[in-house]
């Protein structure tokens, strides 16, 4: 009885050990993905007064190669904290917040031909 309890404590502590083993290797590959995924994430600087697109993400239910995946051209209001930026049409009817990645900077049209 006493070699059966004895095993049994051994093999709970190899469970405890694996367990631990798997937590770390699951801690390490998170670790290595948000690593990867951050950096392919652009910083993107916006000050009040530039134009910006912003991003449709309700064209993805109908998907069409044809389509312009951006909104029209907004204002930047001012920016916050924490990459939120506040945003007004051109004529400045509509007004207000959204996520910095949602955005990308309008470089305008340029009336220069050739």
């Amino acid at each position: 009885m006493e070699i059966t309890g004895t095993h049994r404590v051994t093999e709970l502590h190899e469970l405890e050990e694996f367990r631990y083993h798997v937590f770390e290797s699951t801690r390490l590959y998170k670790e290595r993905m948000k690593m990867m995924h951050d950096k392919n994430i652009l910083e993107r600087d916006f000050k009040p007064g530039d134009m910006v697109l912003q991003y449709n993400s309700r064209l993805k239910l109908f998907p069409s190669k044809l389509k312009s995946r951006w909104l029209e051209q907004f204002r930047v209001v001012y920016v916050l904290s924490n990459r939120a930026v506040e945003i007004e049409s051109e004529d400045g009817t509509n007004r207000f917040r959204v996520n910095g990645q949602r955005l990308k900077h309008y470089p305008g049209m340029s009336d220069e031909k050739g």
